[in-house]
């Protein structure tokens, strides 16, 4: 490992990526336009998630340029304590070493969660998918410039091309000290990695989200919620999935024709379960595995459920442990259903669609993690840290 850098070099590099980012945006371009050409799979999802264009670019530049301005995180002492015998203690965060990231489809990645991982005072190991190594391949060479000009290692970032074989065994046997692996992809990637890590893995990305519209609810306002958070990016794991309507919610039958109607403008697939089942333009659904699912698509579930305990008990029995919203303008219901649902994140009347670590004020994410160790949800700067004990004495010792 390469002596840790100081805050002042750690900056500098991030804002010199920064910098050639802006510069090379038309290497960038083509290398994902390559990319694209050569993608032929059917996961609409991915295709989307592999796409880079200048909104991309210019929120991996602002990424870059808000970690650069950030507070350091390492060094932070977040318990201080004198001993009895006179001893100093304290604790403070430190940097994990080395952080491998495995990702699919997004280039992005390779820029932002790398960058936060950086600022944290990490190396880090990106492992990319095979669809987008064009233009990973581009921006690792970005990182090495920004590195090399600062009077840095290249070897603070690194880009592995494994293929799942080799994968597999770095996993299991390391060639080098491994911390932390953060798998950004699907179930089956997030599984394989889980399945043969040797050091600690945050489980990130999961999704299949709820939403609960109350017999109290503002059902335009449900409407409105419902089509943002289902409709705007279908590849984002803060989608919606999931929508249970209360059985006793004024003009329900009106409500659920304009929701579907709505729903239908976007081309969404609209399933319903047994007890909504027939209403035109819907699709019941097969089985009850169907409540577990994250589609990641132009999909959705109706459902209806006789009160808050039936929707709280659904979502934490099915749910992906993400987000979940109350539509509904009773508070006290709203606080009882956020204090019960077993998710990273809890909503009163808005959309899962926020639950991102840039909305929530963090300066981009790592990753949002459903597991409750080390954080839940985004996972930005300040978490990305662990912790040791500074201990100082003069000659103390014990009995």
């Amino acid at each position: 490992m390469s002596k840790q850098l100081n805050i002042t070099q750690r900056n500098a590099v991030l804002s010199s990526m920064a910098e050639l980012i802006a510069l090379e945006q038309s290497a960038i371009l083509l290398a994902n336009q390559s990319d694209l050409e050569n993608y032929k799979g059917d996961d609409i999802s991915m295709g989307d998630r592999l796409k880079v264009d200048h909104s991309k670019i210019d929120g991996m530049i602002r990424s870059l340029q808000q970690l650069a301005s950030e507070p350091d995180p390492l060094g932070v002492e977040r318990f201080a304590f004198t001993h009895d015998n006179g001893m100093q203690i304290s604790d403070r965060t430190a940097p994990f070493g080395t952080i491998m990231i495995i990702y699919e489809s997004r280039p992005d990645v390779t820029i932002e969660a790398a960058g936060i991982a950086f600022k944290s005072g990490n190396k880090i190991l990106l492992k990319g998918g095979k669809e987008s190594l064009k233009s990973n391949l581009v921006l690792v060479d970005l990182w090495h410039k920004a590195l090399q000009e600062n009077g840095c290692t290249k070897d603070w970032v690194t880009y592995l091309q494994f293929d799942r074989t080799q994968t597999q065994s770095f996993l299991e046997k390391p060639s080098e000290k491994l911390d932390l692996i953060v798998p950004r992809g699907g179930e089956k990637l997030i599984a394989f990695v889980k399945k043969h890590a040797t050091c600690p893995v945050i489980v990130s990305g999961r999704g299949n989200n709820f939403l609960y519209v109350d017999d109290e609810a503002d059902l335009q306002m449900a409407l409105d919620i419902i089509i943002n958070a289902k409709t705007t990016k279908i590849s984002a794991c803060n989608a919606l999935d999931k929508v249970l309507i209360s059985r006793d919610i004024p003009r329900k039958q009106e409500f659920l024709h304009l929701l579907i109607q709505q729903l239908q403008k976007h081309n969404v697939e609209i399933l319903t379960d047994a007890k909504l089942a027939g209403l035109e333009g819907t699709e019941q659904m097969e089985n009850e595995d169907v409540w577990s699912q994250e589609f990641l698509d132009y999909k959705i579930v109706l459902g209806q459920v006789p009160d808050l305990n039936e929707a709280v008990h659904l979502i934490n029995t099915y749910g992906g442990g993400h987000s979940a919203v109350i539509i509904t303008d009773n508070s006290e219901k709203s606080n009882e259903f956020m204090d019960t649902v077993d998710c990273a994140a809890v909503y009163h009347n808005a959309s899962t669609r926020f639950t991102d670590g840039g909305q929530f004020g963090l300066g981009g994410e790592l990753a949002i993690s459903t597991d409750k160790l080390h954080q839940r949800g985004p996972i930005g700067l300040q978490h990305l840290v662990t912790n040791k004990w500074h201990i100082k004495g003069a000659g103390q010792t014990r009995g």
